[in-house]
């Protein structure tokens, strides 16, 4: 399997548990002084004018951030009366509201006019209470302007609720405040782990106004959630561990300042393929969570290493100069599956290199990877 564990120790019931010693995938940019260079770099040019191109088919339009733009707003102004003058509505109370999401980190794509929003409650979020304030959003939306028409009124789902118009959509993420937590009764409420994820959203679009506002880190993020969209390999990547790729890539270098996109987009691939979210790596730490938690974690065994295997093919594509069918300029996402020839160079698709355990022995394995991240966090 791609990455590797350390050696043993002591564990619990007395059996030997293996420690975790944290590596790092190779990285030239960090260690570039170490390799003297026997040719003049490549000419980059014409790759840099394709991702900006690339980047300028993905960003919105005017209009579009308008639209989207015009509908926070009067959303957020219901809400803000519901908390100062809530009148006759009961069925909950709301403590604040925050914008999350692409649209507020500027990193929106084009087509694409959703805005997320997080309400957090004071009272328990019943699914019941979630649905009769989005009626009530809704309500007082077609209040202000009778002659606009709704295309979607409200549609409640598991995480809150949605309301759209005719240009863009709103989704509100419903959560609680956090003495509630403990308190949800999973017949009655929505699901603890839905709840915490909107409150860690409020965390990461605060850390991303305060770490990561320089423009190259929008743009690359842009461009690797284009290439998510456009590879099956690259699925499982959540947009949490896309910002903090970007980041990484961009900004941490021995000069500490901003990489220019081309680099930090090859790069990125570099760090995929060389293993930097698989077991064993010390990967990227989530700076919103304690104890040192590394975001790849998340992920599968399967799904970090079909992760890999994708960067690894596409990397190879890249470096025979088929840069414009990896940015999505020209063809489509099979030179990830299929074999294809770049300038006489064959190029196959790399097999997986972990194989699922028999099913008597898949809950060992998963529970050997949970130990290591436990190890993970108390090492650190």
């Amino acid at each position: 399997m791609r990455g590797g564990r350390g050696g043993p120790r002591m564990g619990r019931g007395g059996y030997k548990m293996k420690t975790f010693v944290p590596r790092l995938p190779f990285d030239i940019y960090l260690c570039e002084a170490a390799f003297q260079r026997v040719k003049p770099a490549a000419d980059e040019t014409a790759f840099q004018q394709a991702l900006l191109k690339r980047n300028t088919d993905l960003s919105p339009s005017a209009a579009e951030q308008t639209s989207v733009l015009n509908l926070v707003t009067k959303i957020s102004g219901v809400l803000d009366n519901l908390i100062m003058t809530p009148g006759s509505f009961d069925a909950c109370q709301i403590e604040e509201h925050r914008q999350v999401g692409s649209y507020k980190k500027g990193t929106m794509r084009a087509n694409h006019n959703v805005a997320d929003m997080v309400v957090i409650l004071k009272t328990l979020p019943t699914r019941e209470a979630v649905e009769a304030l989005g009626g009530q959003v809704t309500e007082q939306l077609k209040q202000q302007e009778p002659a606009e028409v709704l295309v979607v009124a409200m549609l409640p789902n598991d995480r809150g609720f949605e309301i759209s118009n005719s240009e863009a959509t709103v989704r509100v993420l419903v959560t609680t405040v956090h003495q509630n937590l403990r308190k949800l009764d999973p017949e009655l409420h929505l699901d603890q782990k839905i709840l915490q994820s909107h409150l860690a959203a409020i965390r990461h679009s605060r850390w991303f106004a305060e770490n990561a506002h320089h423009s190259s880190i929008k743009v690359l993020i842009r461009l690797l959630r284009d290439l998510k969209n456009r590879f099956d390999g690259f699925e499982p990547l959540s947009p949490w561990m896309l910002d903090l790729l970007a980041h990484y890539a961009i900004m941490n270098n021995p000069s500490r300042q901003a990489m220019p996109v081309y680099q930090a987009y090859r790069r990125c691939l570099q760090l995929l393929a060389a293993g930097l979210f698989l077991p064993g790596s010390a990967g990227i730490a989530d700076p919103c969570e304690g104890g040192n938690i590394r975001v790849h974690t998340a992920m599968t065994l399967e799904q970090q290493d079909l992760v890999c295997l994708t960067a690894q093919t596409l990397l190879r594509v890249l470096s025979h100069g088929g840069y414009k069918q990896v940015i999505g300029l020209e063809g489509n996402s099979s030179i990830a599956t299929d074999m294809s020839v770049w300038d006489g160079v064959v190029v196959s698709p790399l097999e997986k290199a972990y194989e699922k355990p028999p099913e008597g022995k898949e809950g060992e394995a998963v529970e050997e990877l949970h130990e290591d991240d436990d190890m993970d966090m108390a090492d650190n």
